[in-house]
């Protein structure tokens, strides 16, 4: 078990993921009368931008970063980035056993500590169920350029509530042996 420094004021834990949004149209249901075919908008582009994310299920808070790819290097920018977000905060991050989160050139910031979940099992990570949520609003949608994919992420950002984050996150695992509650 991670123990906060003493140094830190707080604690907080936090599950990390990334998704990629891209150009390529992520065709869905769509609403139309009886017998009649939808007619959506379609594109197979594939200029993909990532979005690095990490969702505390205990306040509700997060932290989202685009990045050109997924790598070492990126994930080493989003950590520090994170890192300076409430940097009297001691960040526990759960995330996958991605090849880059365990980079040997990875610099882990002092106020943030890794604890990675079993291989194999994004069931037990909350921030896929983000990602979700993200896809969904995502579904049907025609952008031209990378920059209408980021001004929607950007969209969908701006609606996140710390409610909304809670009630997608707590999964009821995460609380079961420890003092916090929902």
């Amino acid at each position: 078990m991670l123990a906060a420094p003493v140094r830190f004021s707080s604690c907080n834990l936090y599950f990390q993921d990334e998704s990629r949004f891209g150009l390529l149209t992520r065709n869905g249901k769509a609403l139309t009368a009886k017998g009649v075919k939808p007619v959506c908008p379609f594109q197979q582009r594939f200029e993909n931008l990532y979005l690095f994310g990490a969702f505390s299920p205990v306040n509700g808070e997060h932290f989202l970063l685009e990045m050109p790819n997924c790598n070492a290097d990126n994930f080493g920018v989003f950590l520090r980035e994170f890192a300076q977000q409430k940097p009297e905060e001691f960040k526990i991050m759960v995330l996958d056993n991605g090849a880059f989160h365990k980079a040997k050139s990875l610099v882990i910031p002092e106020n943030t500590g890794l604890l990675f979940l079993p291989p194999y099992s994004p069931e037990l990570n909350p921030a896929e169920k983000m990602w979700a949520v993200f896809k969904r609003k995502f579904t049907n949608l025609f952008c031209k350029t990378l920059e209408e994919v980021s001004a929607f992420i950007s969209s969908i950002q701006q609606t996140l509530t710390e409610k909304s984050i809670i009630q997608t996150c707590a999964f009821d695992y995460i609380f079961a042996d420890l003092n916090w509650t929902t």
